[in-house]
């Protein structure tokens, strides 16, 4: 693993070739992508393209592929015994995909079209689970066509439905657990109830479909890992049901997402290592951990630069439009109820002096381009005077961004650029 990380490491501080990319698979380069050499900073990358000529005017993504390097580490380190299956619907850029499987990682995909985008950048079937627990059939006919033989369920009609579709696959009872911490409540909609699991296990078993462990899902940013710990248990309680009811013994957990970076993530690891030696470490000795990361690889990866088009002043308070916003990239301030920050780049306005830094400072509120009341990005955020053609910069804007954004009035917001940068020494 490490020796993958050093060339993928090698190949991004060099020149970037492009073809040698996509021979490698290692980043895939598309349409949205755009590789970038030279710079070791998002304020350095996103300084160099407003400044090029032609001059750059849509909104773009920044992808700092040192940071994801470095996140992946901290996991192997903090979580050695679990392999991250990214979650895509996060956000399914393309090259935080090929980077994510030339590190090691499998991935959760919910759908027929995030089961291609992965096969696409080179990952194996077996390498995939399909996390949807409601899934369409057309899509589970395609799964078994591809190869991609591992789901979770939590109902007796998925059971039917893999039964008829697809029933080599292997399946991973979805428990509801609590969820009251998180950003985006999972089990209002997910989640086999403690009284229903004897009922759902039984009916897999008559149909013949192979139960190979158990799923749980904590919530999407949830804000403490402590939940982890009675999750576990909880799961523990499903592996030793299905062995009085005479099943084959389960040998697979699914730890879901709910993961953050920081201290919530440091909280998590313990909690989950110790969750596991009280639970599972005598009784399932050849357990297979898994989990499904999704905002932990990506919030802090990802950066949007955006392009000042208007400006109104009232007083001592200045109105600033840029060219994204609720309904585009951003819609993530309603679905993850979470506030934006911005720092300036006035490359027009103050070229000798582009981040402002020992300017005054106004309070200042942030529209998006719509014509939609509801579209504000920041309300009340000190920002220095900027001019029309200046850039805002959002960051840790990777996580249920570009996934979520739309083409709403006619912005076409919904395929912005990425570029790529690598911000540590690996």
């Amino acid at each position: 693993m490490h020796g993958g990380n050093c060339r993928f490491m090698e190949l991004l501080e060099s020149e970037l070739s492009v073809s040698e990319l996509k021979q490698r698979r290692v980043v895939s380069i598309g349409s949205k992508v755009c590789p970038v050499k030279g710079t070791s900073t998002v304020h350095g990358l996103v300084q160099s393209i407003a400044t090029r000529r032609p001059r750059r005017k849509d909104a773009f993504f920044v992808m700092d592929v040192g940071e994801l390097v470095r996140l992946w580490e901290k996991w192997v380190v903090a979580l050695p015994r679990i392999r991250p299956f990214y979650a895509v619907k996060c956000n399914p850029e393309p090259a935080l995909i090929a980077a994510l499987a030339a590190l090691g990682a499998g991935f959760d995909c919910a759908s027929q079209a995030e089961i291609d985008a992965v096969l696409a950048a080179g990952v194996s079937p077996d390498r995939i689970v399909y996390a949807n627990p409601c899934k369409d059939e057309d899509h589970v006919k395609y799964a078994a066509e591809v190869g991609v033989n591992l789901t979770t369920f939590d109902s007796v009609e998925e059971v039917r439905k893999l039964c008829k579709c697809h029933p080599k696959m292997a399946a991973l009872l979805r428990i509801k657990v609590d969820d009251s911490s998180a950003n985006v409540r999972m089990g209002v909609k997910y989640g086999a109830l403690p009284e229903e699991v004897d009922g759902i296990l039984e009916t897999a078993v008559a149909a013949g479909i192979r139960v190979s462990g158990v799923s749980f899902h904590i919530g999407s940013g949830a804000s403490h890992g402590k939940v982890f710990a009675s999750a576990i248990a909880s799961a523990k309680l499903v592996f030793d049901r299905a062995l009085q009811l005479g099943l084959p013994p389960m040998h697979v957990l699914n730890l879901g997402g709910g993961f953050t970076a920081g201290e919530q993530f440091e909280d998590a690891a313990a909690t989950i290592a110790s969750a596991l030696e009280s639970h599972f470490d005598d009784d399932v000795p050849d357990l297979t951990l898994i989990a499904e990361p999704g905002r932990y690889f990506a919030q802090t990866v990802f950066s949007e630069a955006t392009r000042v088009i208007g400006k109104r002043v009232r007083g001592v308070q200045r109105e600033y439009w840029v060219n994204d916003g609720l309904y585009g990239s951003m819609l993530c301030i309603i679905h993850e109820g979470i506030t934006l920050t911005a720092w300036p780049l006035a490359c027009k306005s103050r070229p000798e002096n582009p981040t402002c830094e020992g300017t005054e400072t106004y309070v200042s509120t942030v529209f998006g381009p719509t014509c939609s009341g509801l579209d504000r990005v920041v309300v009340g955020h000190p920002l220095p005077e900027l001019e029309i053609d200046d850039w805002l910069v959002f960051p840790n804007m990777g996580a249920y961004s570009s996934s979520l954004a739309s083409n709403f009035n006619g912005f076409s917001t919904s395929n912005l650029k990425t570029h790529l940068l690598c911000s540590h020494p690996f």
